[in-house]
């Protein structure tokens, strides 16, 4: 009980770095974020990260995906946050050219050439860091080869 009361709490979300064949990656843009950002948000109670990163894609963007690989987690104390940052891919990558906004929260969803990055939301550029940071020190984990881009700043409010 004393270690409930005195530790701190964290919000824990899940987040989806969604790649697809040609290499593009899907950002999306919410309606209360400058920045863009990847899908995802955080758990409802007693549910897996896993679960819940399926479903704020589709929730988000109506697409299905397969999560690749062992998932990244990166805890940010300050906000007092932990962020799951799977690799995903499209179920069908048929459906890559038909994504579109399927919340009322996301006002665009585009796919973007990892070069061709726009100004990326301090947790998509961290996660997008991390996952390039896992490629490269293990050889088996497929992690996308998207690169962090130009990283933001904290100005944006937390998703």
């Amino acid at each position: 009980m004393a270690v409930r009361r005195l530790a701190p709490s964290f919000t824990v979300g899940a987040m989806c770095v969604i790649e697809r064949d040609d290499g593009r990656v899907l950002l999306i843009r919410h309606l209360y974020r400058q920045r863009w950002g990847v899908p995802g948000g955080l758990l409802q109670r007693r549910e897996s990260s896993t679960d819940a990163a399926r479903r704020e894609v589709r929730e988000e963007v109506g697409l299905d995906v397969e999560l690749i690989g062992e998932p990244i987690v990166n805890v940010d104390a300050e906000p007092r946050r932990v962020d799951i940052v799977y690799y995903a891919r499209l179920i069908d990558d048929r459906q890559a050219d038909k994504v579109k906004p399927s919340s009322v929260e996301v006002l665009e969803a585009r796919w973007f050439a990892p070069d061709e990055l726009p100004e990326l939301q301090f947790e998509t550029a961290q996660a997008m860091q991390l996952l390039s940071q896992a490629s490269r020190q293990a050889a088996s984990p497929r992690v996308p080869r998207a690169h962090a881009g130009a990283l933001a700043g904290r100005d944006d409010a937390a998703s």
